[in-house]
C-alpha cells in the first residue's frame, strides 16, 4: 500500500513520452519545460532570438539578446500534479550563460501501512538544476554545452544524477537558414531508488532546421528525432497471427515497414508571424501520434497549436498539445528583460 505514487510516476511519465519512455531514468528530462515548444510538436531547438528557453533547451543558441532575460514557465495540468521550469540569461566572460530550474510536483499522496492505517501523506518531487553555456565562434556558427544535476524524491526513496548536453549551430549569412545538432540527455544515475544498479538516461540526438522566407510571414522547422535508435515504433507482443473467416487464410501480424520506421522520426513545425507583436504556432510529432491515438478514434492526435504575444516589456506564449482524445496539456510562459524595467 506504500507504493501508489509509484504507479502514478510510470503513468505521468508515460502519458509524455509514450514507448519510448519506461526503459530508462529520470524521464522526466524528457518534458516539455516551455509553451514556444509545447506549441511546436514539443520539442522545438531551431531558432535563434530573444527566447532564452530555447537557449536552455539548445546552449549553442544562447546570444546576447538573452542576457537580462527572465522567463516563467508553467504547465496546468489535473490532479494537483504541475511542472515548470524558471530560467535567466547573463553575460560571461566571452559568451552567454543560461540557468534554470526546472521542477515536477506530483501532488500529495496518502501513505498507509499494510493494513490500510492511514500513516500520514507525503509529495513525491523531481528537479533539474541546469547551466548553460553558449559562444560564437565565428559569425556564422556557435557551440554550447549545459551540465543537468537531477534529483527524485519519491516517499522515502531518492534517485540522484547528472547528465550532460552538447550543441553547435550554423545560421546562413541572411540569418534565414538555421541548422543545430543536440545530443543531451549523455550522463550517470549515482544511485537508484532501491537497487544497486543504476539505469541509463535517455540519450538522445536530434537535427533540426528552420527557414523563414524572405517575403511570407511564414517559419517552416523540421525537426528529427531519436537518431541514435532507427526503430522506435511499438509493437503489441500479445498480438497473434489471426485467421480470414471467410479464406481460410492466415493473416500475420503487420510489423512497420522501412518508411514507417523512417517517419516516425520526424516533427513538423511552422510559425506564422503574423505581426512583430503576434505570432501563431503549429506542429505536428508523427511518432507521437502513432503512439497515443486511440485506435478508433485518433482525433487531433500528435497535433499542437499555440500563440505567441508580444509587448514592449513582456511577452506572453501558450501551448497546447494534444496528446489523445483521452488527454491534452496547456502550458504558460511568461517572459521579460529586467533592462526594459529599468528607467
Amino acid at each position: 500500500m506504500k507504493f501508489p505514487f509509484i504507479v502514478c510516476t510510470l503513468l505521468f511519465c508515460g502519458k509524455f513520452l509514450s514507448q519510448t519512455g519506461g526503459a530508462h531514468a529520470f524521464a522526466f528530462l524528457d518534458l516539455t519545460y516551455n509553451a514556444r515548444a509545447a506549441a511546436l510538436g514539443n520539442d522545438f531547438i531551431s531558432i535563434k532570438d530573444q527566447d532564452i528557453n530555447l537557449g536552455m533547451a539548445n546552449a549553442s543558441l544562447l546570444n546576447p539578446k538573452m542576457i537580462g532575460q527572465m522567463s516563467f514557465n508553467q504547465a496546468l495540468l489535473s490532479g494537483g500534479i504541475n511542472y515548470g521550469q524558471a530560467a535567466y540569461g547573463l553575460k560571461l566572460k566571452e559568451g552567454v550563460f543560461g540557468a534554470s530550474v526546472r521542477y515536477v510536483s506530483y501532488g500529495n499522496f496518502t501513505r498507509t501501512e499494510v493494513n490500510g492505517t492511514s500513516a500520514g501523506t507525503f509529495s513525491p518531487f523531481e528537479c533539474i538544476l541546469r547551466g548553460a553555456y553558449g559562444k560564437q565562434l565565428n559569425p556564422r556558427i556557435s557551440v554550447g554545452g549545459a551540465l543537468n544535476l537531477i534529483a527524485s524524491q519519491l516517499e522515502n526513496y531518492n534517485a540522484f544524477g547528472a547528465s550532460v548536453d552538447l550543441s553547435g549551430t550554423f545560421t546562413d549569412k541572411n540569418d534565414n537558414l538555421l541548422v543545430t545538432a543536440l545530443v543531451k540527455n549523455a550522463g550517470i544515475q549515482f544511485n537508484n531508488y532501491v537497487s544497486k544498479e543504476n539505469d541509463a538516461l535517455p540519450v538522445e540526438f536530434q537535427l533540426a532546421a528552420s527557414y523563414k522566407l524572405n517575403h511570407a510571414p511564414f517559419r517552416f522547422s523540421l525537426l528529427a528525432h531519436h537518431l541514435n535508435r532507427w526503430d522506435i515504433t511499438y509493437y503489441d507482443p500479445t498480438l497473434k497471427p489471426t485467421v480470414d473467416a471467410l479464406t481460410g487464410d492466415t493473416i500475420p501480424v503487420k510489423y512497420a515497414g522501412f518508411g514507417e520506421k523512417l517517419a516516425q522520426h520526424f516533427t513538423y513545425q511552422v510559425e506564422i508571424l503574423i505581426s512583430k507583436n503576434l505570432h501563431l504556432r503549429t506542429g505536428f510529432d508523427y511518432h507521437r501520434r502513432q503512439e497515443m491515438k486511440l485506435t478508433d478514434r485518433p482525433g487531433l492526435s500528435g497535433f499542437t497549436m499555440g500563440i505567441g504575444m508580444y509587448f514592449k516589456k513582456f511577452s506572453l506564449d501558450y501551448g497546447f498539445s494534444i496528446t489523445s482524445r483521452a488527454g491534452f496539456n496547456n502550458m504558460l510562459t511568461f517572459s521579460s528583460n529586467l533592462s526594459q524595467w529599468r528607467k
